[in-house]
């Protein structure tokens, strides 16, 4: 997906969040802004969102000393939805069609996600996916391709939204390889932030080899790439795999939430719509 001239304003009040998460104090705050907007003027025509996203986040980190400015709230996340598996899980074995539950409530927790907002209503979005009908609905195609595939790779988003993963990966009759972040990026979840949700217990971990935004493969590890290439069926959660992949062919489901203006619109969707879309 392209970038639009409203994601620079989106990307700026992301890095100020940033900073002032990073606990520096007014001037040095400043100081970052004027790094981060610099940046943004010369990054190239035809970069993505999360290209440009990743970059402000590499300026925050090296100017602020700080490795990590959303650790801690990708902890409480994770706890948060820990919290609500029990109930979410009874959910599913319950469900006339466990599959689709699953999938619906692996979407819900879409909304965990501190780029476009800096809080997120978990009960909303968990009774709003149940009942809420698909934007785009492309379960019956999600099921029977991975009825056909012998592996899948899931491309994981957010710290949190990990535990909503686990219940979809719990259906999931075929071995999954769920790629995460090598290092902090915003709240993405890193392999720590996956065994917190257990999902190695039900899935291998596996490094995509970079600390960007979304998945942008030729920043990848070349035994990433591979694995992306061989891949039958690529599950890709969130925003920033859309905009970093929507144009990769139809082994690719994307589950996301559109949670903001830019990738509503250009998904030809309203504000808030639930996504399960065949790439």
């Amino acid at each position: 997906m392209k970038t639009y001239l409203d994601c620079y304003l989106c990307l700026l009040r992301q890095g100020l969040t940033a900073v002032r998460r990073a606990g520096l104090d007014n001037q040095d705050q400043v100081t970052v802004i004027n790094s981060v907007l610099q940046g943004l003027q010369e990054i190239e025509p035809g970069m993505t969102p999360p290209i440009i996203a990743t970059h402000i986040h590499h300026v925050i980190r090296e100017k602020t000393g700080n490795p990590d400015p959303y650790g801690e709230l990708k902890e409480l996340s994770t706890k948060r939805a820990l919290a609500l598996y029990p109930r979410l899980k009874a959910l599913v074995e319950a469900a006339d069609d466990p599959f689709e539950t699953a999938v619906r409530l692996a979407t819900a927790g879409n909304i965990i996600d501190f780029g476009p907002a800096d809080e997120y209503d978990l009960g909303e979005s968990v009774e709003r996916m149940l009942s809420q009908p698909l934007a785009f609905n492309d379960i019956p195609a999600l099921r029977e391709a991975i009825e056909k595939a012998e592996w899948l790779l899931y491309l994981a988003d957010n710290a949190g939204e990990t535990v909503f993963d686990r219940l979809l990966i719990e259906q999931i009759k075929v071995p999954v390889y769920y790629a995460v972040k090598s290092g902090p990026i915003l709240n993405d979840a890193t392999a720590e932030d996956a065994i917190a949700a257990g999902i190695d217990k039900i899935a291998q971990i596996v490094d995509i080899g970079c600390d960007a935004m979304g998945t942008i493969l030729k920043r990848c590890s070349e035994e990433f790439r591979q694995m992306y290439e061989e891949a039958e069926v690529i599950i890709a959660k969130g925003m920033a795999h859309y905009e970093t992949l929507s144009s990769k062919g139809d082994r690719l489901f994307f589950l996301l939430q559109a949670k903001c203006d830019v990738v509503a619109s250009d998904a030809g969707v309203p504000v808030k719509s639930l996504i399960v879309k065949r790439g």
